[in-house]
């Protein structure tokens, strides 16, 4: 496995671009099974990384963050809790 985290959110916003945003985060993240899907005011964030925070930094930069679940894929393979 080569990315520990699984991130996943919403952005509630004005004028967010669904495509702007799956290209920077395609460009300017490491990770993988990215799905950005949504319209101009919410947009949902799935995204396997090994470095969440950055993703969250950029997410809170273009609106209102919420519904925030970061789990550990790590742990969850040995059978513990995320």
């Amino acid at each position: 496995m080569e990315f520990k985290y699984d991130i996943q959110l919403l952005i509630e916003g004005k004028a967010l671009d669904e495509r702007a945003i799956h290209e920077h985060f395609a460009e300017a993240f490491k990770g993988d099974c990215l799905l950005v899907v949504g319209d101009e005011e919410l947009i949902k964030i799935h995204f396997h990384t090994n470095e969440p925070w950055k993703a969250l930094e950029y997410c809170a930069s273009l609106g209102e963050i919420y519904d925030i679940v970061i789990e550990d894929m790590k742990r969850q393979a040995r059978g513990l809790r995320g």
